[in-house]
């Protein structure tokens, strides 16, 4: 029997008697219909179809999940959940008060932390202290600041401070603010870089403005953030830390 060229469907000899006619078609429309189906087995409103490793033979792709996208895994198309891009959420957010405020286990899911203080003051004339994982070794935090009123320094210490330690925050609500950024803080082969940004009074009420950068020696994860004055308690202020993807 002969047979076509593209899907090998059975047709009549040019020698066939015509009695074979009926069976003949009927041989044709069966593999007519087998190849359709093959070729399209969608069954689902939304599915899709793509080409099998069998020839002409298509694989049915059912619709995927509202917001799924269209990826590609293993070498064939599929559905999936895409993968989280920029952003910043919020782990925790309050207000200052007592002796210190101490951020604990957090989550260890994000690319940075970004922790930010508005309007904070204590009760006495003080620097600002940050320490992460409740770690007050000596030495273990070194960094160097450029500031608009003081000079530039750059010391080991048992903490981060923010201010130029030349001069102190006002103990007024007097509009002290600050940017504190951790990069890579879940990385446990290289040390932890540390960049501020702050504005602030001095006890004498004048402004001031800096940067400063720093890193911690340590390798370890940071799970924990500790915020407090060096003197007395908190009288104002709130704070807001993110997770930065």
């Amino acid at each position: 029997m002969a047979t076509t060229t593209n899907y090998g469907w059975t047709t009549p000899d040019d020698t066939a008697l015509v009695k074979d006619g009926a069976s003949a078609i009927r041989t044709l429309g069966s593999s007519v219909d087998t190849t359709t189906k093959n070729l399209n087995p969608e069954t689902t409103l939304g599915d899709l179809s793509f080409r099998s490793s069998t020839s002409n033979v298509n694989t049915r792709l059912g619709i995927g999940s509202s917001a799924q996208v269209l990826t590609v895994a293993g070498g064939v198309p599929t559905w999936a959940t895409p993968a989280a891009g920029g952003g910043m959420t919020v782990i925790a957010s309050g207000n200052l008060s007592g002796s210190s405020v101490d951020l604990t286990t957090i989550s260890q899911d994000y690319k940075n932390l970004q922790l930010i203080l508005r309007d904070f003051y204590s009760t006495n004339v003080c620097l600002t202290r940050i320490r992460l994982n409740n770690n007050s070794t000596a030495n273990n935090y070194r960094q160097i600041g450029s500031f608009s009123s003081a000079a530039n320094y750059s010391t080991p210490d048992s903490a981060f401070f923010i201010s130029d330690q030349a001069n102190q925050q006002d103990n007024s609500s007097a509009g002290n603010h600050c940017v504190f950024n951790i990069f890579d803080y879940a990385n446990t082969t290289t040390k932890t870089i540390i960049q501020t940004n702050f504005g602030y009074s001095y006890s004498s009420g004048t402004p001031s403005v800096g940067t400063i950068a720093g890193y911690w020696i340590t390798t370890d994860n940071i799970d924990q953030i500790n915020i407090a004055p060096t003197s007395g308690t908190w009288a104002g202020g709130s704070y807001i830390l993110y997770g930065v993807k």
